[in-house]
């Protein structure tokens, strides 16, 4: 499967984006990690093919992820943008039906996206 991530972009604090990714196939398990210079690959957050969620406590409340109808599509909502959320945004997918911890685990998704860059200025 592979994936293709669309929405990144440069924004100021405080502000908005929505990035998009759609699998090539059926996938289950769909999430958004990130990667900050110097910095390791972390979870931002995940969904079940059932739409359970799983949120790094760092966007809580600021982000949301959701499917599409056709459900190899996922989408996270960046609201209130700040600058320690600028990162290489990564779309992963699972073909694993996960439970909601086991969306945490990086080993768990088999397919990766090429990246997306979100910058926030202050």
């Amino acid at each position: 499967v592979q994936l293709q991530a669309s929405g990144g972009g440069l924004v100021q604090a405080g502000g908005s984006l929505r990035l998009s990714c759609a699998a090539s196939g059926s996938v289950n398990a769909m999430g958004w990690y990130r990667q900050a210079p110097g910095k390791e690959r972390e979870l931002v957050a995940a969904i079940t093919s059932g739409g359970n969620t799983n949120y790094a406590d760092s966007v809580k409340g600021r982000f949301t992820i959701s499917r599409g109808n056709a459900k190899n599509m996922v989408y996270l909502q960046m609201n209130s943008l700040e600058p320690e959320d600028t990162a290489v945004y990564y779309c992963a997918a699972s073909h694993l039906r996960l439970i909601t911890s086991e969306l945490r685990r990086g080993n768990n998704y088999d397919s990766w996206g090429p990246g997306t860059q979100v910058t926030v200025s202050s």
